[in-house]
């Protein structure tokens, strides 16, 4: 199989300001990779590039064979790839369900075929329009109670169903950090694009999640390409990690390689006397 997602020479610049310089990846289906980096090194504007929230200066994009530099965020979404955020964007005054509710049904406006992640349990969404949403037809009913059931579904995966009806606002910090991540999974992406998941959680926490991103990625088929500050998850989950600083690639390999690299303890801890 090709690539899932392919970057060529990417480079983006904020008026004078150099972001990300000739950055390239190659990430293959089903991967766990890391990107790290010092804070400002550029990574969180690499992920809004992927998104379409940023159009690049230079270089190309494809996703699945397809070129999508210059496609809006929602064609992105649409096309399969989720992300979360570095800074938590949850629907506060919405209930922990409406969270996922709102995710999947965006995703029953589009032409394309969903279904559930069990193969052995196949449905498909009709879509529905303007017309089925004002008037509360039978189809609009339908999709409405296989949304439901599937957001329930995400719910218990992620230990969430307890407080389902609870609003958002309300959740512990960590609990919001899997809302999160849950949200994502219910667009059904090939491409999950996590941006420091395990910021604000205690060690408990981190470990819990660590399991929690190995299960999801085999669980629903996914490719992940992971943003993390926590060393202990990057390390102990990323089968391969680039690292950048001031935009540009300084390393590449496994943990222990990355770990040991000069170029990568000299961008963390300084230059030593």
């Amino acid at each position: 199989m090709g690539s899932v997602l392919k970057i060529d020479k990417l480079t983006h610049y904020f008026g004078g300001l150099r972001a990300v310089y000739d950055f390239n990846l190659d990430l293959p289906p089903h991967a766990l990779w890391g990107l790290i980096g010092p804070n400002g090194a550029g990574k969180t504007t690499i992920f809004n590039l992927v998104t379409g929230m940023y159009n690049p200066t230079e270089g190309s994009i494809n996703f699945l064979g397809h070129d999508i530099k210059g496609k809006k965020p929602y064609q992105i979404v649409h096309m399969g790839i989720a992300r979360t955020f570095q800074n938590l964007r949850i629907f506060d005054s919405l209930s922990v369900l409406d969270n996922i509710r709102i995710a999947r049904h965006y995703t029953t406006q589009s032409s394309k075929h969903t279904h559930t992640r069990d193969e052995n349990y196949t449905k498909q969404f009709s879509r529905t329009s303007l017309f089925d949403s004002l008037f509360r037809t039978s189809r609009y009913n339908i999709v409405e109670e296989q949304i439901k059931e599937e957001a329930y579904e995400l719910l218990k995966i992620f230990k969430l169903e307890n407080c389902m009806y609870d609003t958002a606002k309300n959740l512990p910090y960590g609990m919001l950090r899997k809302l999160e991540i849950a949200r994502a999974l219910a667009t059904h992406p090939s491409l999950l694009l996590l941006d420091e998941p395990a910021a604000g959680m205690n060690p408990a926490e981190v470990g819990n999640l660590m399991e929690l991103i190995h299960f999801i990625r085999d669980e629903f088929n996914l490719t992940i390409l992971l943003i993390e500050h926590h060393m202990k998850v990057v390390m102990g989950i990323c089968e391969y990690i680039k690292v950048i600083d001031f935009g540009e690639t300084i390393a590449e390999g496994k943990p222990k390689e990355v770990a040991n690299n000069p170029k990568v303890i000299e961008a963390y801890l300084g230059k030593g006397e």
